[in-house]
């Protein structure tokens, strides 16, 4: 402050004698420089104030460190950085709450970012993922869908009739058998049971029952190879 007086006082009445040098700067002394912190406190506190230039300043001291910090939440680059963009809208509509007594500058900018980078991961992981089978020609007659390059699961109308007909045929041989074959044969094959369970189902014997499986299935083989269409 001596010395701004000092100067002012040059300027209006030619060169000043300093009358107290008790109150001059002692010789060998100098200025500290504000540290990053103090210097990234007072560009918050300009922009608070709405100042443009000081919001620009701030971004440069400060853009590739909070995207450092949000890469290490969202990984891809372009994401990261929209996420960029949306931390330093924050920051001036938010400035004014920064409060230097209560936390660092970096702290809280990079607590912005790393809860923005938060933010849009889940964000993104909760939308649904889509993916267009469509490749689009030079126009709309040339447009295809991929989907048509591969075969259908359904069965088409031949292999719906084929099917058809060997269940008559089925039907029609299993009813050629006896009661006790057509049943025992259903039971194991149809059904899954074992020839134990089988035999305690039918109350009958399990070398009844297996007899009757086996002379089932030969009697059933012989129908079908003899009338695999039978109707």
């Amino acid at each position: 402050m001596y010395a701004t007086i000092a100067l002012a006082l040059q300027a209006r009445r030619g060169p000043v004698t300093m009358r107290y040098p008790s109150l001059m700067r002692p010789q060998g002394m100098t200025v500290s420089p504000k540290t990053a912190a103090q210097e990234l406190s007072d560009l918050l506190a300009r922009v608070a104030l709405a100042d443009r230039a000081a919001f620009a300043k701030l971004y440069e001291r400060t853009a590739s460190q909070l995207l450092g910090q949000i890469l290490r939440v969202e990984r891809n680059r372009s994401a990261a950085e929209d996420v960029l963009q949306e931390v330093y809208v924050k920051v001036w509509k938010s400035a004014a709450s920064f409060d230097s007594r209560l936390s660092q500058p970096g702290t809280w900018l990079g607590s912005i970012a790393r809860n923005a980078a938060i933010d849009a991961l889940r964000r993104r992981q909760a939308q649904p993922q889509t993916l267009s089978t469509t490749v689009y020609g030079n126009d709309d007659h040339d447009d295809r869908d991929l989907l048509q390059d591969f075969a259908s699961q359904q069965p088409g109308p031949e292999q719906q009739q084929e099917q058809a007909d060997a269940q008559r045929a089925l039907r029609h041989c299993l009813g050629v058998l006896s009661a006790e074959q057509s049943q025992a044969v259903a039971l194991a094959f149809y059904q899954g049971l074992s020839y134990a369970e089988v035999a305690e189902h039918l109350t009958q014997p399990l070398g009844t029952v297996k007899s009757w499986v086996r002379r089932g299935l030969i009697a059933l083989k012989g129908c079908l190879e003899r009338s695999p269409q039978a109707v």
